[in-house]
Parts: C-alpha cells; structure tokens; sequence
C-alpha cells in the first residue's frame, strides 16, 4: 500500500508522520488488498471560538472503488483516530459486502415482512 500525507495550517513533525503512518498502516490487517492512501491532516478552516481543531481526511483507493472519511476533533491524535477506527469499521463492511456479493446472497430489507 502506498500512502501519501498531506498537511495544511500546521507544521507536520516526524512524530506525527510516523503516528499517521502507524494508524493507517494498520488497516491492511482488516483488508489487505487497499492499493493507496491519501491522507490529510491539519486545522479545519473554520472559524471556531473555542481554540484550534483539528481535522484529519482519508482517501483509500481499494480496486476501483474509493472510500472517504473526514472527521473533526479538538485534539490532532484524537482525530487521526477516529478516522482509523472509521475507515475500520467501512473496510469490513466493504468487505462483507463483497463476500456477499461473490457468494450470490442477496439481503431481504428489513422493513417488508416475509409472506
């Protein structure tokens, strides 16, 4: 997997690369066929009253598909976080999704009862 990481409005320091690095890198445990990763963190261009917060954006490409999550926080790791535990979560719904669909299941939708 190759991984690009971008910053805006911030200095990003080898501390937080590695950190970057670490989080997304782990991802490929839950799916291993992601191909690349953008990645971008940094103050959000709002205008906030409460001091600086941060924002963290990750684009993943798997195959042709691509899957996005942005996330917003008042602490840098704390958002890079919440986007790796996010991505976590979409990753392994994609996943199933594609299982599902190799298989030939067809899910019923929840709403109509069966007759």
């Amino acid at each position: 997997m190759t991984l690009n990481i971008r910053h805006h409005g911030m200095e990003l320091t080898p501390v937080i690369r590695l950190y970057v690095e670490e989080k997304m890198t782990s991802l490929e445990k839950y799916f291993d066929s992601i191909r690349h990763m953008d990645v971008e963190v940094g103050l959000a261009n709002h205008h906030h009253q409460k001091g600086n917060i941060f924002e963290c954006k990750a684009v993943v490409q798997i195959g042709g598909d691509v899957l996005k999550v942005e996330k917003e926080a008042e602490d840098l790791y704390k958002t890079i976080d919440k986007v790796r535990d996010h991505l976590r979560v979409v990753l392994t719904d994609y996943k199933d999704k594609l299982q599902d669909r190799s298989s030939g299941k067809t899910a019923l939708p929840e709403n109509n009862p069966k007759n």
